[in-house]
């Protein structure tokens, strides 16, 4: 079963989250509720998140503050911002929602389907990171445990385990080209095209350790990719 990903939603209008629920319930992901700046840092404690919509106009904690102290901690940095607001005060208003580290900068009402098409690409690209994650942590597995990577009670030979590494990352590269050829095609945000490649830059560093495993290579552990 593919778990799903949680996309948050922060605004301080229960009218407002019902509409983005409706807009992103045909993503068929996990849409989590909060209805203040507090409540969304709570959340973001414990759970992790694909992407973050964010209300700009909210009263205590505006957006501007949560975005802020999203990108200072260490575990929320990553997790892309896409401002939502109902005022535009022209390009000053906009260039403060993007040096708070926004992705995106939406102004209220806004065209459902694209909104739903640029959450879709930010989701795509969590679940491919998410996919990497495990291969690499198989593949740490395989060289910490001598070949004894499936765990306990697991009687695979090593070379079959290597085969269905391979596998397995073969089918995570080869969804990754596609989207990297669909954010090409639709001349998409410059943040989801750096986020791609630098996702397709880990593919490339864990495919070269799992080559470095097999049979002929000198035997040396091969460095595994960044995480981050």
């Amino acid at each position: 079963m593919v778990q799903k990903a949680k996309i948050l939603l922060v605004d301080d209008r229960p009218e407002n989250l019902l509409a983005l629920e409706a807009i992103l319930s045909a993503l068929d992901q996990t849409l989590v509720r909060a209805s203040s700046g507090e409540e969304a840092l709570k959340a973001l404690l414990t759970d992790d998140f694909a992407v973050i919509l964010l209300d700009v106009q909210m009263p205590g904690m505006d957006g501007f503050e949560t975005a802020a102290h999203i990108k200072r901690r260490e575990r929320t940095r990553d997790i892309p911002i896409i401002f939502l607001t109902a005022i535009n005060h022209g390009p000053h208003h906009t260039f403060r929602g993007y040096a708070a580290g926004a992705v995106d900068y939406i102004s209220k009402p806004f065209d459902p389907w694209v909104l739903r098409a640029k959450v879709s690409v930010f989701v795509e690209l969590y679940m491919k990171n998410c996919q990497l994650r495990e291969q690499a942590a198989l593949l740490r597995l395989q060289l910490e445990g001598g070949g004894q990577a499936g765990g306990v009670g697991d009687t695979r030979e090593p070379a079959g385990l290597l085969a269905e590494l391979s596998a397995r990352l073969a089918a995570v590269e080869e969804q990754a080209e596609a989207l990297s050829k669909q954010l090409d095609d639709e001349s998409a945000d410059a943040a989801a095209v750096a986020t791609a490649a630098h996702l397709e830059r880990k593919l490339t560093g864990l495919r070269r350790a799992l080559d470095a495993l097999e049979p002929g290579t000198n035997g040396a552990t091969p460095p595994f990719p960044s995480q981050n």
